[in-house]
């Protein structure tokens, strides 16, 4: 591991757990570092659905560690209240069969949503939500970053793009088309998930379940992890060639399927929900991560990292995003260091 510490400016684009994580190893180091997300807050896929008195986690659903750097990390989530085990259940569905034994790993979820880990990391950095950056353009006084409506931050040193691959190419075609180009070979998947909150306990011994030969890949008690409160509510993940499939079906035809799917895999009938919601993840999961961790252009300062460079877990991403800021801190001390023998 190379650390070098540095100064300089940098943007990234991207308020997931990779571009946070980034953004934070930056900052331990001097660097002036703005984030900057589409969204309206924090976290990415990593994020918790609201409505009125209801909460999903409706995309990353909880986070194991097996890496020491980011089983330091979780233990920093865990002292600050913002993390905690899920003690959970988890079984195995196929063809109306149930295995056990699937809930022998250490799993944590963030508390009381999988969004608070990623808002404790966005208290010590500056972000700015609501803001969708179209393109990245390097000039004569640093790298810019462009928006959809026509927006521009400029004069950083260097920028790292912490998104989805599809979205990464995009943003880099014409600034850095070889990191663009590698983006854009990566594939993903999207994810379909159903939110449903019911009166009564539904009588399953069981808080998730991976779910086989289904439309169903995932379903989940989300009302059974820490820190939840309130009705009983749960979340149906669709199976990736599913998602592919009816990602353009009408919300109410994706709805029944997935709660048909649901009674077919546990075999017990589900009452009418008290709220129903689906969301659209289109860039849910990378079918095939790149090797590499992270990417970097160190003839623009620009980089990419994101759960599709190491693997599609939290930690995963998490991962990513540290590589590219171990890249980006030699790069921007050897950058001063010319500055400095010129002048």
């Amino acid at each position: 591991m190379v650390v070098v510490a540095s100064s300089g400016r940098v943007a990234i684009v991207g308020a997931g757990v990779s571009g946070l994580a980034c953004a934070r190893r930056l900052g331990d180091h001097g660097v002036d570092v703005a984030v900057f997300d589409k969204s309206r807050g924090t976290g990415g896929r990593s994020s918790t659905h609201r409505s009125g008195d209801y909460a999903f986690d409706s995309g990353a659903q909880y986070f194991s560690a097996r890496d020491p750097l980011f089983f330091d990390q979780v233990e920093e989530w865990l002292a600050a209240g913002v993390a905690a085990e899920w003690r959970a259940e988890i079984v195995r569905l196929r063809a109306g069969e149930m295995t056990t034994g699937h809930g022998s790993r250490q799993r944590f979820v963030g508390v009381p949503g999988m969004s608070a880990p990623s808002r404790h990391v966005a208290l010590a950095c500056n972000v700015t939500t609501g803001f969708e950056v179209a393109r990245v353009e390097p000039g004569r006084d640093g790298v810019a970053l462009v928006g959809q409506d026509g927006h521009r931050e400029c004069g950083f040193d260097a920028v790292v793009v912490a998104a989805p691959a599809p979205q990464t190419a995009a943003m880099l075609r014409s600034s850095a088309p070889g990191l663009a180009a590698v983006a854009e070979r990566v594939p993903f998947s999207a994810c379909l998930a159903l939110m449903v909150a019911f009166e009564k306990r539904l009588p399953l011994g069981f808080d998730g379940a991976f779910v086989d030969d289904s439309p169903l890949s995932w379903l989940a008690r989300d009302s059974s992890k820490p820190g939840r409160l309130g009705d009983e509510t749960w979340v149906l993940h669709a199976a990736p060639g599913w998602s592919d499939a009816n990602f353009g079906a009408e919300d109410d035809a994706v709805m029944r399927s997935l709660r048909r799917a649901f009674v077919d895999a546990t075999g017990v009938a589900m009452p009418e929900p008290r709220y129903s919601r689906l969301h659209r993840w289109r860039y849910a999961l990378p079918t095939e991560p790149l090797h590499d961790r992270c990417l970097f252009d160190v003839s623009t300062g620009i980089g990419a990292c994101g759960d599709w460079c190491a693997g599609p877990r939290v930690e995963g991403a998490f991962l990513s995003g540290i590589a590219l800021a171990e890249r980006v801190l030699p790069w921007l001390s050897e950058k001063a260091t010319s500055r400095a023998g010129r002048s």
